[in-house]
């Protein structure tokens, strides 16, 4: 991982490597030849699904791909990207210069003491009593022990759960503590694979990795040519649901019982009813069998209905009647595989005969199934069944079908895109109908009756992926640009890096969770607690009232102004921190939190304004200063007025943006002695932090002390945002005089948070018949929220983002909106990226008027270097550093685009129902670095020390700060002293020994850290050289080590 660049931030990093490990150890076990030295038995197309589970944030996947596929077998060498094993001059990549492998476990083994900690953990379990484990726990070991359990006084009045895998809390999260948990996955007769002529009868407790690998192999089995039909789709299916992890975890039986009690979007539960499946009940002392379309039907369970198996039948064709089967899955989902819930799935089942007298095909038997749409259940569409079941498919009984679908198909009110998943399903049932019936050309292939067992309508292949990367650098600054190990990568890659939440909790440490208001603009009258068992875990409530005499109620602060840190008296929007609950574990605090009742009173607010168009009714804006408003560029009436055609007043919208960093957001203050403060936050900006803490407690700025190793991800969600959450725990520990710690959960960090600034916005454009454009006005609507945050930055990012086009004459309206909504703030090129959407929403309309191709209207309205100084007159660059034209140009060539835009064309004019797409944008972004200091320290054993205002983020800052101080220490000798490297240790950011760090954004801290380091290295250079030059007269080569022991206490400072 650390050799392929495959680690940013690196919170996600370990799991990533977990999912290497185990692609590589299921290979190495598996049958397949064996592969050349130094590779494993996993192939290029494994490797790229070793990750479907795994989410990252910062690095792209390819560069983490490659690191997976330089085992692959089969792997071109030449078609891994950038790495530090060799150069892409190199004639040959050489396989022997990759890390070492060994066939079978050459990458690790699972610790001797690990397992044996395992094993006696296991041991109490293996007995053939109920045995109990942890507090609650039990753990029968037969179903006549549970029902014991269950009808025992001991689980009289106790809230009790039910459990195997436990994978159904990532969906339906605890709402509150269970006195008592049963594992039932110790139950053998819940595991049981009873195979019969008729089918397979799988336990519920089976895990769905363990059913996918059961119905490969029955599949394989089969007498039949091409096996089970029906199993392989069920198995191929399967394995894209969920992630590998939790698919090893998960049981099969616990998926359909989600999808019996709650609105659960199973897959499973569909292609299941798709394939005419039923269910065994233990209900007491009895058994019962029932189709799973009635079991899916019945009230919700309660622990005394025990699932005891899944049987699916055997679908198999009869060469005797000549009656074939057909099978079929569907599901739509944002991604292909793991990690994503369909919006709808199905599954089609169906015996195929040919009408004897015109040879058309007939269906009969037909089971076809829908969920995931909006509906409480996965259901079967039965008037559709009956439509089908015996008639030749005729275009006009297809359609009548379709309508009867929709009919159908009809999603539960507050369902997200409803029409898109009632068009979906129709597009399957289409689909699987057109591949069968030859009267109708759809999107499904033509079915061969001879193979028709074998039928896959949707072999959709994803070609490999590749990456080619070119790194250029020379040895004038060496090793600086040079494409080294990310500074403290192996840390990241083996889960060592230690981040906020990895600090070892201190004694008596407490932990916290914020009360949020749920109504946009109300009073806050009262906050209480349901009686719960959660409840009774709460240690204390702080809210504003606790803010000690001489502090504020302020949890963020920017020079435009400041956000409080709880609503009081009045909540002013959904999300707004009311409080913090305080209980002994971050457990007991998040579901302390899901207690709360609060009492609101609107009498005498207004309504509140939740929209930019009630915030223009409302006259709701934030002022922004002169010095950021954006300027206007020539005469819009005179450029219209040469206009050949007009687009006037059309709208583009953008909605906001969560950040979705994979470490939320968390905080752990720590009060010291004197009346002082300790505060490890994950912020891009603990210098602000410092200050806003400092505020809310009354205390000066030195008596709080902020420190930031790394940070799990930011995207500028860490930057003013993550202030609440540190002020937040400063304020508990301050009030409690012990350690507290806040880990945001995913559900708390989205609706407190904010996100990216939604955008709308008219615009009216001229342009001439050849797609030059004339003028262009733009009014804008920008949604900032509740606080003005960055938002006064806003308008000039966007205008800036927009000018990447000339568009001969610019004139604009931008108003910052201020509603009753979370505050939003900087995200990842803010205001730039929603320029640029609007613009190339322009070049794409202008582009569709003219019947042009996108890419003319876009390079005939590129920029010319006095065009540019017009638009950019502070930010222009000299004239040979605009390369726009040539960087876009050498693109279309290197990238192949006209070909593949062609190929592209091509395709779309010879397929009907599925289409694709290419695009090639320009950006341009205004660069403004900002000054941001550095220290150097070289110690007496000559190792040195780097301290720099920057943050790493995942970004290589603290690579860059390394390669400076290697190569600018370096320069004492003409060839360098590249070894210095390893001699380079950078410190997490601290506010009181390094000041006025800044904040880490807009795509230069890191050069500006790196422009401080040299100053300072520069100083020290200087300081040295005298020696140097006095220890060269000695006989021998002067080294670093023999240097520095000449010299003592270096510790200058620089600031660029």
């Amino acid at each position: 991982m650390s050799g392929f660049h495959a680690s940013q931030c690196g919170f996600c990093t370990p799991g990533m490597c977990m999912s290497i490990f185990t692609s590589l150890a299921n290979a190495d076990k598996s049958k397949k030849p064996e592969p050349l030295n130094g590779f494993s038995k996993l192939t290029v197309s494994e490797a790229e699904r070793a990750f479907s589970g795994n989410l990252c944030r910062c690095t792209g996947y390819r560069p983490i791909v490659d690191a997976c596929k330089s085992f692959a077998s089969d792997v071109d060498l030449e078609d891994l990207g950038l790495n530090i094993f060799w150069k892409k001059g190199d004639k040959h990549a050489d396989v022997s210069k990759l890390p070492t492998y060994t066939l079978g476990g050459g990458v690790c083994t699972f610790p001797d003491f690990l397992k044996s900690e395992i094993r006696s953990s296991l041991d109490h379990l293996n007995v053939s009593n109920v045995t109990i484990s942890g507090e609650g726990w039990y753990h029968p070991k037969s179903i006549e022990q549970y029902y014991d359990l269950l009808n025992s006084d001991i689980f009289g009045d106790c809230c009790v759960k039910v459990v195997v895998g436990n994978t159904g809390a990532g969906v339906y999260k605890d709402q509150d503590l269970y006195n008592k948990y049963i594992d039932i996955g110790g139950i053998p007769e819940l595991s049981d694979i009873l195979r019969k002529d008729s089918g397979i009868e799988i336990g519920a407790a089976t895990p769905i990795s363990k059913t996918i690998e059961i119905l490969e192999q029955e599949n394989g089995s089969l007498s039949v040519p091409n096996g089970s039909l029906v199993f392989k789709k069920l198995a191929e299916h399967m394995s894209k649901v969920a992630t590998p992890f939790v698919r090893n975890t998960a049981s099969l039986g616990g998926n359909i019982i989600l999808a019996q009690k709650y609105p659960f979007a199973s897959d499973i539960a569909t292609i299941l009813l798709g394939a005419a499946s039923t269910v065994r009940l233990q209900v007491a002392s009895q058994t019962l069998e029932v189709t799973l379309e009635e079991f899916l039907e019945q009230p919700p369970l309660d622990p005394s209905t025990l699932l005891l198996s899944i049987f699916i039948p055997h679908w198999t064709p009869d060469s005797q009647t000549q009656i074939n089967v057909v099978f079929e899955t569907y599901r739509a989902a944002p991604r292909p595989l793991g990690n994503a819930v369909s919006y709808i799935n199905s599954a089609f089942l169906g015996l195929f005969s040919l009408n004897e007298p015109s040879g058309d095909p007939v269906l009969s038997n037909l089971h076809l199934a829908f969920g995931a749409y909006g509906t409480e259940h996965a259901i079967r569409a039965k008037k559709v069944e009956e439509h089908l079941t015996g008639k030749l498919l005729t275009p006009s009984v297809v359609l009548e079908a379709v309508h009867l679908l929709r009919e159908t198909i009809v999603p539960m009110e507050g369902t997200s895109h409803p029409e898109y998943r009632v068009s979906v399903a129709v597009g399957f049932l289409f689909s699987f109908l057109s591949s069968i019936s030859k009267d109708i050309k759809g999107p499904g292939k033509a079915l061969n009756i001879s193979s028709i067992s074998s039928v896959d309508t949707f072999d959709l292949r994803n070609p490999p992926l590749s990456s080619r990367r070119e790194a250029l650098s020379g040895d004038d600054y060496k090793p600086v640009g040079e494409p080294i190990k990310k500074y403290g990568v192996e840390l990241q890659a083996s889960g060592e890096a230690v981040y906020v939440d990895d600090i070892p909790a201190p004694k008596n440490c407490l932990y916290g969770e914020f009360i949020y208001s749920t109504k946009p603009l109300a009073y806050v009258k009262n906050i209480k607690f349901k009686p719960s068992l959660a409840s009774e875990k709460i240690l204390t409530v702080i809210s504003a009232e606790d803010i000690p005499s001489g502090g504020q109620n302020i949890g963020s602060s920017i020079m435009f102004g400041d956000e409080p840190l709880f609503g009081a008296p009045i909540a002013e929007f959904a999300g707004q921190a009311l409080g913090v609950v305080i209980a002994e574990t971050q457990r007991y605090a998040d579901l302390a939190r899901k207690q709360v009742v609060i009492e609101y009173d609107t009498k005498g607010l207004k309504p509140p304004i939740l929209t930019v168009e009630q915030a223009v009714q409302n006259n709701s804006y934030f002022n922004v200063p002169p010095e950021w408003n954006p300027k206007q560029v020539g005469d819009f009436s005179k450029g219209m007025a040469e206009a050949d055609h007009k687009i006037l007043s059309t709208e583009v919208k953008l909605a906001s943006q969560n950040y979705f960093y994979m470490e939320t957001q968390t905080a752990l203050a720590i009060p010291d002695e004197d009346n002082t403060m300790v505060v490890y936050s994950s912020s891009q900006h603990p210098e602000l932090a410092q200050s806003v803490i400092a505020k809310c407690l009354g205390i000066p700025f030195n008596n709080v002390r902020a420190i930031t190793r790394r940070v799990g991800g930011g995207f500028g969600g860490k930057a003013t945002r993550s202030f609440n959450v540190a002020t937040a725990a400063a304020l508990c520990a301050y009030k409690l005089q012990r350690p507290v710690r806040m880990y945001l959960n995913r559900s708390t960090d989205m609706v407190m948070i904010g996100g990216r600034h939604p955008v709308k916005a008219y615009y009216s454009v001229g342009f001439k018949s050849d797609g030059k454009i004339t003028a262009l006005h733009l009014e804008v609507l920008i949604n900032a929220g509740i606080s003005p945050d960055v938002s006064p930055m806003i308008p000039d990012a966007i205008i800036s983002g927009l000018k990447k086009y000339n568009w001969g004459a610019l004139s604009f309206d931008i108003k910052v909106c201020k509603t009753n909504n979370t505050s939003k703030s900087m995200m990842r090129a803010p205001g730039n990226t929603q320029g640029s959407f609007i613009a190339e929403a322009i070049i794409e309309h202008v582009a569709s008027v003219l019947s042009l191709d996108a890419n003319t209207i876009r390079q005939n309205n590129f920029h010319t270097y006095d065009s540019l100084v017009l638009f950019y007159p502070e930010s222009a660059g000299e004239a040979s550093a605009y390369t726009l034209h040539f960087i876009f140009d050498r693109l279309l060539s290197t990238s192949s685009y006209l070909h593949r835009a062609k190929s592209v064309k091509q395709f779309n004019s010879c397929n009907k129902w599925r289409k694709q797409g290419i695009s090639c944008v320009p950006l341009i972004l205004k660069v403004a670095p900002r000054p941001t200091p550095g220290r150097v320290s070289v110690l007496n054993d000559g190792s040195i020390v780097v301290e720099v205002g920057g943050i790493e983020i995942g970004q290589g800052l603290w690579t860059k700060v390394q390669q400076m101080t290697a190569f600018a220490l370096g320069q004492l000798w003409p060839d360098g002293c590249e070894y210095l490297l390893d001699r380079v240790r950078v410190l997490q950011a601290d506010t009181l020994s390094l000041v006025q760090g800044g904040v880490t954004a807009d795509s230069t801290t890191s050069e500006s850290s790196c422009a401080a380091i040299l100053q300072a290295c520069n100083t020290l250079v200087d300081r040295l050289k005298p020696v140097m030059d006095k220890s060269k007269q000695q006989p021998g080569a002067v080294s670093w080590d023999s240097l520095i022991s000449q010299v003592i206490c270096l510790l200058p400072s620089g600031f660029s």
